[in-house]
């Protein structure tokens, strides 16, 4: 069973006597907005950590440790504005002091495993706006051998033509718990990455919310260019990058562990557009934003089944309608989820248990939906992972029976 969210009261309460102990009465630091910090290790946290942190503020703290060492920063406490995306209130952590690639940002309550820096040198970011939630986060740097390989370390830079990555213990035992391993490969500029796991086993959840791997193009954690989040013991279908980079995140919370992964890699040519291609060619329906005439006049008749429709479809989600409202002659929706079946990037907002979607049904009579009503619900996204419904995607009443089918296609390959 998983930790009750009032533990997280037992983590500030820890956190401060952990500090109080490492820190005589009167070297306690008094946390201020950044700094520049440098040593063996030492804490940095939220400007009056432990008192809520500030509203429309931006610190930055930039850390070094000596040569030849690299920095590994542990969170002991984190308690920020908590949004799926973590637009609000966050903090980034970056290799280096400049340019560097992004770590992973954090905001909520859970608390990532050790991030470690490429170099001796990491920056950290915590930005807030006007409304504030939280007593912000305390953490710890230190130094540590570059080649170092323990449980909690792991993760780096790929740019060999090919090779592998795997989970800290594989395959000997199971992952630990609390462990972020980011793999930034980089290809050279004229070639792609092609990506396959061979074995997969991380903890089940049916949004990847507690363990997850997650790959992005480019070379920076971004919901924006995520091409997918796996859980569970199926192994991901094979991944192409789009460019010369990806970056591949492995994240596992403070409880249940499994087998953990191996995947390999490889460098291959990017295909160049073929010039024997028609002209024209009919407009893929992602590219259809407005409501037109010839559009909307379209009869309103779903075709195919779950199954023909399922991989077409760049997001499959059950729900309840919880608002409908008329705007242009399109209908926006707020979906509460019952289940995730298919994701891509769609944008998923939680609060507590609940979470939901926001999708909007480009001709508002086609599909018809209803307020307070379940329905299974296939369509495209936006690149802002907002929902699209038109009328050739596929949208059902959904019943207790068509759960079974649903799960079958979850695990299907497309």
């Amino acid at each position: 069973m998983r930790p009750a969210a009032c533990s997280w009261g037992l983590g500030l309460l820890l956190a401060a006597a952990q500090l109080s102990r490492q820190q005589p009465p009167q070297q306690r630091p008094a946390f201020t907005c950044g700094g520049i910090l440098s040593g063996e290790s030492g804490f940095i946290g939220s400007e009056g950590f432990p008192g809520v942190y500030p509203p429309n503020s931006k610190c930055t703290w930039k850390i070094t440790v000596p040569e030849g060492k690299v920095v590994v920063l542990s969170f002991r406490y984190i308690d920020l504005e908590s949004d799926n995306l973590c637009r609000y209130d966050f903090v980034d952590v970056y290799n280096g002091h400049a340019n560097g690639q992004r770590l992973g940002r954090f905001c909520g309550t859970f608390k990532p495993g050790a991030l470690v820096a490429n170099g001796n040198k990491m920056l950290v970011q915590m930005i807030s706006d006007a409304n504030t939630a939280g007593n912000g986060f305390i953490a710890m740097f230190s130094a540590a051998e570059p080649h170092e390989r323990g449980d909690q370390y792991c993760g780096g830079r790929l740019d060999k033509p090919s090779g592998s990555f795997k989970t800290p213990n594989w395959p000997d035992r199971d992952y630990p718990a609390g462990v972020t391993c980011s793999w930034h490969i980089v290809a050279p500029k004229n070639q792609v990455i092609e990506l396959k796991f061979e074995k997969f086993d991380v903890e089940r959840d049916n949004y990847c919310r507690y363990d997850f791997v997650a790959v992005f193009n480019g070379g920076e954690i971004n919901d924006a260019k995520r091409i997918g989040k796996y859980c569970g013991d199926s192994p991901p279908a094979p991944i192409i990058s789009e460019r010369n980079e990806l970056l591949i995140q492995f994240l596992s919370d403070l409880s249940l562990t499994a087998d953990g992964f191996i995947g390999h890699y490889k460098f291959r040519a990017k295909k160049l557009p073929t010039t024997t291609a028609p002209a024209t060619t009919t407009p893929p329906a992602t590219a259809t934003l407005k409501p037109t005439v010839a559009l909307c006049q379209q009869k309103c008749r779903r075709n195919g089944t779950l199954e023909s429709n399922y991989c077409s479809s760049n997001f499959v989600i059950t729900g309840t309608v919880i608002t409908a409202v008329t705007r242009g002659g399109s209908l926006h929706a707020t979906i509460s989820i019952i289940n995730v079946y298919k994701e891509g990037n769609l944008a998923i907002q939680q609060a507590g248990k609940n979470m939901s979607a926001k999708i909007i049904v480009v001709c508002k009579q086609c599909p018809l939906i209803k307020r307070g009503l379940n329905y299974i619900i296939m369509g495209q996204l936006e690149e802002d992972g907002r929902g699209k419904v038109l009328p050739n995607n596929f949208i059902m009443s959904f019943k207790t029976k068509n759960q079974k089918i649903l799960n079958i296609l979850k695990n299907k390959r497309c």
